[in-house]
């Protein structure tokens, strides 16, 4: 699956490859000394429950917005060279990759820095909810781990 034309921030019901969209983003600066991934993936177990099924469900248009706006804000703010967003909706199995945020730096330092903020601001502000079922019924997630 290749994705060097795709856009940097997407929202999408498929999954994603986390090797070529790493190789996509290289390819934005032959400057990038270090690049920091944080993957999210779906885990059976929250806050002792057992999880049966996730769903995420997301405000059109208001979603992406936001998060074009972290990874703007993220290259200016972090002096980064470029960040990928990724995040699917809908039905998401256990196990199966739900976040993908690839900050890519001239150095690690900042690229660990612009990708461990942009996850907490992508979790605080960007308005995707996610739905457990649970042994004890349906709970929408409402705080940040």
């Amino acid at each position: 699956m290749s994705t060097t034309l795709q856009p940097k921030v997407r929202i999408q019901r498929e999954d994603f490859s986390v090797t070529d969209e790493i190789e996509a983003l290289k390819k934005s600066s032959k400057n990038i000394g270090g690049l920091v991934v944080f993957l999210g993936t779906g885990r059976e177990l929250n806050k002792g429950e057992s999880i049966a099924d996730l769903n995420f469900e997301h405000y059109p248009k208001m979603a992406e917005k936001k998060l074009d706006d972290i990874r703007v804000k993220a290259i200016k703010d972090f002096n980064i060279i470029d960040m990928s967003i990724i995040h699917r909706i809908g039905h998401i199995d256990i196990g199966e990759n739900i976040v993908l945020i690839i900050a890519a730096g001239e150095h690690r330092k900042e690229a660990f820095v612009a990708c461990e903020w942009a996850i907490a601001e992508l979790k605080r502000t960007t308005p995707i909810w996610k739905k457990e079922t649970t042994t004890k019924g349906e709970v929408w997630v409402q705080s940040t781990p």
